[in-house]
């Protein structure tokens, strides 16, 4: 019996053939490994350290000028122009308002011929005196009289030299409070105007807790709504002494650098100051990135192993956070790496390629810095 020619159909195959066939074969054995290595999730990853959270003390307040200035005139009257608006940007000494100049002008003619008069009964009595005529008393009396009218001669100068309101430095208008053709008594406000070189402040209320915490010069920052997404730098310039009888809160004071924004009296503005803890225990920190999901005290993140490849899921109970870190009780330990960046698109047991490594607390406070 024959046996089958096996031989003779390897034989068969002619060398390139066989060439092209183990070729295609080495092609499809890299193919089938291709899907693998690119499987691989670049993940950014960082060592958890103890420390300490801060606390964020907030509060709300209103944006104002530093300094606002009420204007009025000096003598009660009918308003004959008032001319600027509210917002207008004023020059240091430029005329924003001034009353009808007749009631004015009459009291300085009289004050003026009152003082002239008294001038010559002045000048007759000497000449009187020096002839026996009149009394040293009447001298006196004469001389006295011509001094009183010589004040009330200034007075009224002085008066009428404020019967116009004049801006007394470079500023903007905040309020307009009265309009032409109004009667307006002495002294009652009529603008108010702020300086543009004083800098913009914000007043918030501190309970006694937190405002023990806060000293002069301390920084924080300001949220303004009319400009979502921007923080502007804050300095407290003032903590109340006093607590306010209605309220039991203590006023602080922030100077407000606005940057380049236009701001205006009246937006609300909202604060922070962060703060050392109360209580001060280190405890692991990581970055609030870490943190893939959170319900409550309990969240999870992923944790690289000791062979810096694989990532394994981890459960955590939460202690606190800020803005920027996450404080953890239970479930991760200082030295250990957790993935940061790319956490969302990994899986417990995945594979990985660690593209970044830092330290948790240094990042958090560069994070912190940043805002």
């Amino acid at each position: 019996m024959r046996r089958p020619h096996h031989r003779s159909v390897s034989r068969g195959l002619a060398p390139a053939a066989l060439a092209a066939t183990v070729g295609a074969l080495l092609l499809a054995a890299c193919q089938r490994q291709a899907p693998a290595a690119a499987a691989l999730r670049s993940v950014a990853v960082a060592t958890v350290a103890d420390g300490s959270l801060g606390e964020t003390l907030r509060i709300v307040g209103v944006l104002a000028p530093r300094d606002e200035v009420r204007l009025s005139f000096k003598v009660g009257g009918v308003i004959e122009s008032v001319g600027v608006e509210e917002g207008g940007i004023v020059r240091k000494g430029q005329l924003l308002a001034s009353l009808h100049a007749t009631e004015v002008e009459a009291q300085v003619r009289q004050a003026r011929e009152a003082a002239d008069k008294a001038e010559r009964d002045l000048a007759r009595g000497r000449a009187l005196y020096d002839d026996g005529v009149a009394t040293r008393e009447q001298l006196d009396d004469l001389t006295t009289l011509t001094a009183t009218t010589r004040a009330g001669l200034a007075a009224a100068t002085f008066n009428a030299r404020y019967a116009r309101i004049e801006a007394p430095a470079d500023g903007v208008v905040l309020r307009k409070l009265a309009q032409a053709h109004e009667l307006v008594q002495a002294g009652q406000p009529v603008l108010s105007v702020s300086s543009l070189d004083r800098g913009w402040i914000v007043r918030g209320a501190f309970a006694d807790r937190d405002v023990v915490r806060v000293r002069v010069g301390d920084e924080g920052t300001v949220a303004l709504d009319a400009f979502p997404g921007r923080r502007f730098r804050a300095t407290v310039q003032t903590v109340g002494s006093a607590a306010d009888p209605q309220t039991g809160t203590f006023t602080v004071e922030f100077r407000v650098e606005p940057a380049g924004a236009a701001f205006a009296q009246g937006m609300v503005a909202k604060i922070e100051i962060e703060r050392p803890a109360r209580d001060a225990s280190a405890v692991p920190l990581l970055p609030l990135s870490a943190l893939v999901e959170a319900d409550g005290d309990n969240g999870f993140v992923y944790v690289l192993d000791g062979n810096g490849a694989i990532v394994h899921r981890r459960n955590v109970r939460l202690a606190g956070a800020d803005r920027a870190r996450v404080a953890i009780a239970d479930g991760v330990h200082s030295g250990e790496q957790v993935v940061v960046e790319g956490a969302a698109f990994v899986s417990d047991g995945d594979k990985v390629r660690v593209v970044a490594a830092t330290a948790a607390a240094a990042g958090s406070d560069a994070a912190v810095a940043a805002h």
